[in-house]
């Protein structure tokens, strides 16, 4: 299977930026290992979307998106579990 790049939107860069150190070393090394596998164990397709789907990281949710044509995988939002779908997308 061919390498995903990782990009970012802005305002996912910024919640990540706000998480505890503790979670920011969990969630980054499963953001990194969407790039080999972008469909792991614990993902699912959000329900009303075409392409976006989420991972559970502890108590966190990290929300992407995938453009399969192009081998691109976006981060959308990385936000508590509490708040990571309200007023989405």
């Amino acid at each position: 299977m061919a390498l995903y790049k990782i990009q970012w939107k802005l305002s996912a860069k910024k919640e990540f930026k706000k998480i505890d150190k503790t979670e920011i070393k969990k969630i980054f090394l499963s953001i990194e290992n969407l790039s080999n596998d972008p469909f792991p164990t614990n993902y699912k397709k959000l329900l009303g979307t075409e392409s976006i789907y989420r991972i559970k990281v502890g108590n966190y949710r990290v929300i992407y998106s995938i453009e399969k044509d192009e081998l691109i995988i976006e981060i959308i939002r990385v936000r508590h579990r509490k708040e990571a779908y309200r007023k989405f997308p």
